[in-house]
């Protein structure tokens, strides 16, 4: 946790010095691509904002009021940031198409702005590196729309710079606008990416297919020899946490402590395969009286292959 915090507070760090600097920039050369890279930071420094506060608030132990956990404050805060650098990319193409219908009368100082775009892809590139390292190293969601963020970020700046050189020896002050409203379009994708991301967590979307493969082959490995069977399978995620629950049908003769103990040991397996992982496993006794079942007599594969073949 104290990682992702401070994850989180380097990005606050460096998106405040970038928007300062391609404000100033912005309004002394006269170009609104540079200043719509400044929005662009704006929003990166609130989803760093918002990603602080959401990987503190998903720290929190369950209380009275949130009894499962305060881990979907990251999925809320990602749909935050995505709706934010949405309504940015909107103003951006506002504000760009009328610059193109009213054209202002100022010179563009090219070389300054080329100067600042080439620092923020600097910058933007080391601490993007290292949320992203971050993000899959903690499954922060927060943590990964803020490194998103900032890795469309780079590649805008890099537009930007482009867009200034050409103006620099066209002198097609039009393309300035034209650029704008190229980043605004990358902006949308990434909000809407990140929308999405976040929505299907809050709406208790299943894992990933891979995921819940993995996790259906280590139970099925526990068939026969430890279960009879499993099913009720059902995953979602908060967070970075993963929620998965599951019925083991186990023989009717099976004690409490050794159902106990089989639970332990299917949870123990699952979590060295897939890390977060909150487990809730229901046992059931098998509705049928077979003598020949395996748990009970080793040598014999009578009933699991009875079952196999009702199915």
């Amino acid at each position: 946790m104290k990682i992702k915090k401070r994850a989180a507070f380097v990005s606050i760090c460096s998106n405040s010095a970038l928007i300062v600097t391609k404000l100033a920039v912005g309004v002394i050369s006269g170009s609104f691509s540079i200043i719509s890279e400044a929005v662009h930071s704006f929003t990166d420094l609130l989803a760093s904002i918002l990603a602080y506060y959401s990987v503190k608030m998903s720290s929190e132990p369950a209380d009275n009021d949130h009894q499962f956990g305060h881990e979907k404050f990251e999925d809320l805060s990602g749909g935050i940031e995505g709706a934010l650098i949405l309504i940015a990319a909107c103003y951006i193409i506002y504000e760009a198409v009328m610059r193109i219908n009213n054209p202002p009368d100022t010179h563009i100082d090219t070389s300054i702005g080329m100067i600042v775009m080439f620092i923020s892809i600097l910058v933007n590139g080391i601490v993007s590196e290292y949320l992203f390292n971050v993000a899959k190293k903690t499954d922060s969601i927060a943590l990964m729309a803020d490194a998103q963020h900032l890795r469309a970020d780079i590649y805008t700046s890099f537009g930007v710079l482009a867009g200034l050189a050409v103006i620099k020896l066209t002198d097609i002050t039009i393309l300035d606008p034209l650029i704008a409203i190229l980043i605004a379009m990358l902006i949308l994708k990434t909000g809407y990416d990140i929308c999405k991301a976040a929505v299907l967590n809050l709406l208790d979307t299943s894992l990933p297919e891979d995921e819940r493969k993995i996790i259906e082959n280590t139970i099925n490995n526990f068939i026969p020899d430890q279960i009879i069977d499993f099913g009720e399978f059902k995953t979602r995620k908060a967070g970075s946490k993963r929620l998965i629950e599951f019925n083991l049908v186990v023989p009717t003769s099976m004690t409490i402590k050794e159902g106990h103990d089989l639970c332990d040991r299917i949870e123990s397996v699952l979590k060295n395969n897939i890390r977060n992982l909150d487990i809730t496993i229901h046992l059931e006794p098998c509705s049928s009286e077979c003598s020949n079942c395996i748990l009970y007599h080793k040598d014999s594969l009578a009933c699991h292959k009875l079952r196999l073949k009702s199915r």
